[in-house]
């Protein structure tokens, strides 16, 4: 695919991550995605012959790797665990509050809404999820951590929920709160 190709995919995902965020899948529709992208619906048939759940889903891919990618960023600056999930909370923190609490996590609305009824969605959320937890459960272990599993999953919870609360009520605290309490649980 040439440049203008590689231009207008981006275009298109760009509109489905931030439509997808914000209001999860069924604000993505290929209406919605075609005006905020500015593509011909040409374009988007073309790059995602299968439709909207093929755009979703190379959306949320996408999305999950720019997060997994900052905390591994963020992992490869830390000098420990609890260092590292502050770190991430506070990132996340910042990028919600900074778009107007309309960007928590960027899978979180879709699992929500879809993961119960749509196989290839769910299994999608499930694939980022892991991702993220596996950095988390990889510098745990690392760290002598005596039970990385469940602490990487209990952090991962800790932090979607706190996101959650954070989004709900417009407001940081729940994050910052989690923040404090992190190296209480580890």
């Amino acid at each position: 695919m040439g440049r203008k190709g590689d231009q207008t995919r981006a275009r298109l995902l760009d509109a489905t991550q931030e439509l997808i965020e914000a209001g999860g899948y069924s604000a993505a529709g290929l209406n919605q995605v075609i005006a905020a992208s500015g593509m011909p619906r040409g374009s988007l048939y073309f790059h995602f012959p299968g439709g909207k759940d093929h755009l979703v889903t190379e959306a949320l891919r996408r999305a999950g790797r720019e997060i997994e990618q900052a905390v591994r960023d963020l992992a490869d600056a830390a000098p420990d665990t609890v260092s590292l999930v502050t770190g991430v909370i506070h990132l996340l923190a910042d990028r919600l509050e900074a778009s107007g609490w309309r960007k928590g996590c960027p899978v979180a609305t879709v699992a929500l809404e879809m993961a119960a009824g749509n196989d290839a969605l769910q299994q999608v959320c499930a694939e980022v999820y892991d991702s993220w937890e596996a950095i988390l459960r990889e510098r745990l272990a690392a760290g002598g951590h005596p039970d990385a599993d469940d602490a990487a999953t209990t952090v991962l919870a800790l932090i979607e929920g706190a996101l959650l609360l954070a989004r709900a009520r417009r407001s940081r605290e729940p994050l910052d709160r989690a923040a404090r309490k992190v190296a209480a649980l580890l």
